[in-house]
């Protein structure tokens, strides 16, 4: 995954509204009608987050008929995920220092 892409997906992921989406869309495509009615916003509201979230490439869209459904694409959160790793790694060592500095001080 490229700096910019992982820029976007760490910037779709900011918003908690977004988050909600991917967190729905987990168990089932939707359309913005289904989204727009478990949120207190509006049609177009939902429209501009399923668009951040097409372009961080969260979630596809594809016509069905008259509409239009939203699909997660997990992908690029493994990519995500899998770069936080390296800092896991990090904190762990982290805390193996401090838990050997606490014993020294025993």
């Amino acid at each position: 995954m490229s700096e910019e892409q992982l820029d976007l997906v760490f910037g779709a992921l900011a918003d908690r509204t977004r988050r909600a989406i991917l967190a729905h869309l987990a168990t089932t495509d939707a359309n913005v009608g289904e989204l727009t009615a478990l949120f207190t916003m509006s049609q177009p509201a939902i429209s501009k987050h399923l668009k951040v979230l097409e372009v961080a490439g969260l979630i596809s869209r594809t016509r069905q008929g008259t509409m239009r459904l939203s699909r997660l694409e997990a992908a690029p959160l493994r990519d995500a995920t899998a770069w936080m790793a390296d800092y896991r790694t990090y904190w762990s060592e982290s805390y193996d220092r401090l838990d050997e500095l606490l014993d020294s001080l025993d």
